[in-house]
C-alpha cells in the first residue's frame, strides 16, 4: 500500500471511530469531525509514518472543538454525575488509542467503541 492509500485509510478509520463515539446528532457535530479530519490530512501527508496516530489525534481535536462549543465530551461513565469530567485519550500520540478516566485510572474503551455519548 502506498503512502497516499495509507493516509486515506487512516483518515477514514479515524472519521468512522470518532463518529461512532460521538453518535452525531447534528450537522455541526459532523462538521467538527470533518474539520478535524481535514486538519489532520495535511499533518499525516507531511509525516506518513504518523498514520497510526491519526485516530487518537482526531478524537482529541473533536474533543477540544466540542469543549469550546457545547461542553465536555465524552463524559466519564465511571465516576458518576457528582463530578462530571471528560475522558482522556491515551496514549496522546500513539497507536491503539483508548478513552481513559484519569481520576479513576480506568481504561474505558478503545476510541471508536463508546457508542455515542453526549457532550455536556
Amino acid at each position: 500500500m502506498n503512502d497516499m492509500a495509507r493516509t486515506e485509510q487512516a483518515l477514514h478509520t479515524a472519521r468512522a471511530a470518532v463518529l461512532a463515539d460521538l453518535g452525531v446528532r447534528s450537522a455541526e457535530e459532523a462538521d467538527l469531525v470533518e474539520d478535524a479530519v481535514a486538519g489532520r490530512r495535511w499533518w499525516v501527508e507531511q509525516w506518513p509514518e504518523g498514520a497510526a496516530y491519526v485516530t487518537g489525534l482526531v478524537a482529541q481535536d473533536v474533543q477540544d472543538a466540542l469543549l469550546e462549543r457545547v461542553g465536555r465530551w465524552p463524559l466519564c461513565p465511571v465516576c458518576g454525575d457528582e463530578d462530571p469530567h471528560a475522558l482522556d485519550v491515551e496514549p496522546e500520540l500513539g497507536e491503539d488509542p483508548h478513552w481513559v478516566c484519569g481520576k479513576a485510572g480506568a481504561v474505558i474503551a478503545p476510541v471508536g467503541s463508546l457508542g455515542g455519548t453526549p457532550a455536556h
